[in-house]
């Protein structure tokens, strides 16, 4: 990704203030709409996933050239009826008959290519854009966590939707280009054609129409951009008051959100004002000089079929020409906005595609077999999200096959960290980690995430329901195996209170649950994916006490044969571990169970003396000093 993507802009307007913000957080404004109008590069890998479809294109493109064409001719035809046909004293009825019915013929010819071209090019670029979707949402599901971490999801949303649009307006215009284009030249070629020197007066207006882009484009890209960039803020305080409107709620902030919003929305309307005057400018301009140019050829081309020096039917071809040329200069000027904004969207949209996976199979990765034996091991490892500051330093343990250990420490002692690297959610800089004796580096991921179950504090239900939630690990469990899981947790008797029992549905995150009965069906879908490997990230921190005494019961039989790897401030957890491994400031101080780490009177012991079931919210700096005083709360 692109160094763009991931800082945040800083540059000041003219007026010395900075770009509005949204209301709260970090949102951040995409830094350019323009791009080049042309972009080879960019086209290139638009290409590649038009390229599927050149035939269709082709067709298109055809439609397009033939249906220019008809344009062209028809005032010829006019031109050929009048001079021809309807000659002043000398009428010629087959003649006439001879245009009208050419006439007939073109129009159903311009009918025909229209429809072709249209309906071609609009399916052309729904599979188009359906193929960049995809693949964007391929690409998203398999990148590196660690570049999700540091990701906005609304700028993702951003490229997703709106980015995609963008190029969805070009693709469906591009092939028109071609025509305005062709339509363009034709007409200058055949007024040159039927009469030389009006048609070099009629295009002598063209100066003035350039002279006027000259001063236009740069105030108008500049109008765009600002409409852009308070589009983004605007949409983003939007975004993230939806999101946190019970905190707004819980602290009365509704009144002092609205005006921070009005604001940017105001600044909004402000610009997207001035943007619509710069977008509308130009259509005045261009009919004034089409009347312009219309003046002249009745006033010249008049005295000319007055002296008879042009035919009354070329001048008449001349007016139509006039009428339909200023058409395609107007639609490129359009154009030429649509393709910037193409260009830039298509940036945006490849540099998502391009971004880095880091965790990725070998070609010869080894598939981790069911019969593993379930051990964990970390050799010497050394792991931070930013290589310069290292979260574990040189930890090594060893949990063996059916052992349950427990992970305690400070906040930010590397706990969840180590967690996240037996799923190898990130490669470690320094060492090993080993799961059923492999490197997982050495494993395929798909592997090795069947053999691991996790349970994280904060769980995350997808829409669907209480039924494909649980087996969402493993989809070809049956109805049976997700009963006996829900009931080894005790999440059945509240199922069956719902609505539909396991076949409620849930709404957007499991909201319609409460965070206890939300950790419930987790528990539930870990154990239903059977995997060797069971870990525990402070799972039953949102569960009360009767609850959790009910999963610990139902816990010491399915861990059995099982590898359990359990980071909990709950005592129930801690002391029925087998093993208890103490990290501080990532690196590993002690390791034993219960009894023998309280008998040391180290690290552990004085944290269980602190009350531990809530040591993690203490300071780090509090815990040393009560540490090295001793002292109990």
């Amino acid at each position: 990704m692109s160094e763009e993507l991931e800082t945040e802009r800083n540059d000041v307007r003219e007026d010395g203030r900075r770009p509005p913000r949204a209301v709260v957080g970090s949102h951040r404004i995409e830094e350019e709409m323009f791009g080049k109008a042309f972009d080879g590069r960019i086209v290139s890998r638009i290409w590649a996933f038009v390229s599927p479809y050149r035939t269709q294109v082709a067709i298109s493109v055809a439609a397009v050239l033939v249906f220019t064409g008809t344009q062209l001719v028809i005032p010829l035809i006019i031109r050929y009826a009048i001079d021809n046909g309807m000659a002043v004293g000398n009428p010629n009825a087959a003649a006439l008959g001879w245009a009208v019915a050419a006439f007939a013929v073109t129009i159903l010819i311009n009918f025909g290519a229209s429809y072709v071209q249209e309906t071609v090019v609009g399916k052309v670029a729904e599979n188009v854009l359906f193929d960049i979707r995809r693949a964007m949402f391929e690409h998203l599901q398999r990148v590196s966590l660690s570049f999700m971490d540091k990701t906005e999801v609304g700028r993702l949303m951003s490229r997703l939707q709106g980015d995609v649009n963008s190029m969805q307006e070009f693709l469906e215009t591009s092939v028109l280009s071609v025509g305005d284009i062709v339509l363009l030249f034709g007409i200058v070629g055949v007024m040159l054609w039927l009469d030389f020197r009006l048609g070099l007066l009629t295009l002598s207006v063209l100066p003035v129409l350039f002279i006027v882009r000259i001063f236009w484009l740069p105030r108008a890209r500049k109008a765009f951009m600002a409409a852009h960039e308070t589009n983004s803020v605007t949409n983003g305080a939007l975004a993230e008051a939806i999101h946190g409107v019970r905190a707004v709620q819980s602290m009365d902030r509704q009144q002092v959100n609205f005006t921070l919003y009005d604001d940017k929305a105001h600044a909004n309307l402000k610009t997207h004002l001035t943007a619509s005057k710069y977008a509308q400018v130009m259509v005045p301009i261009v009919d004034s000089l089409t009347g312009l140019a219309m003046a002249v050829v009745i006033v010249v081309g008049g005295s000319m079929v007055v002296n008879t020096t042009l035919d009354v039917g070329v001048m008449v071809a001349f007016l139509f020409y006039i009428q339909r040329f200023f058409d395609p200069i107007r639609s490129l000027t359009m154009q030429y906005s649509v393709m910037q904004r193409a260009m830039a969207s298509g940036q945006r949209l490849t540099e998502v595609l391009d971004v880095r996976i880091d965790v990725k199979d070998k070609p010869d990765a080894t598939v981790l077999s069911g019969e593993m034996d379930g051990s964990v091991e970390f050799r010497n490892v050394t792991f931070g999200y930013n290589p310069k500051h290292p979260v574990l330093k040189n930890v090594s343990f060893r949990v063996n096959p059916g052992e349950t250990v427990a992970l305690v420490g400070p906040t930010g002692s590397g706990k969840s960290s180590a967690m996240a690297l037996v799923h190898r959610f990130y490669d470690v800089q320094q060492g090993e980690v080993r799961v059923g004796g492999h490197d997982v580096r050495d494993l395929t991921q798909e592997s090795l995430g069947r053999q691991v179950a996790m349970v994280l504090q904060e769980p995350f239900l997808f829409t669907g329901s209480v039924f494909e939630n649980i087996r969402y690990h493993k989809a070809d469990a049956s109805f049976e195996d997700v009963v006996e899981a829900a009931k080894a947790v005790g999440a059945h008797d509240f199922i069956m209170s719902l609505a539909d029992g396991y076949e409620t549905r849930l709404e957007e995150r499991g909201g319609n649950l409460s965070l206890g009965q939300r950790q419930l069906v987790s528990f539930a879908r870990a154990l239903v994916a059977d995997a060797k490997i069971l870990v525990l990230d402070e799972a039953t921190a949102n569960i009360d006490s009767y609850t959790e005494m009910l999963i610990q019961k139902a816990l010491i039989k399915l861990l059995e044969g099982r590898t359990g790897l359990v980071i909990a401030h709950r005592l129930a957890t801690i002391r029925g571990a087998d093993r208890i491994i103490v990290l501080q400031n990532g690196q590993l101080i002690e390791s034993g169970n219960h009894d023998e780490l309280m008998a040391q009177g180290g690290l552990y012991s004085k944290l269980y003396n602190l009350n531990y079931a809530s040591f993690d919210d203490i300071p780090d700096a509090q815990l040393e000093a009560a540490v090295e005083n001793g002292s109990q709360t």
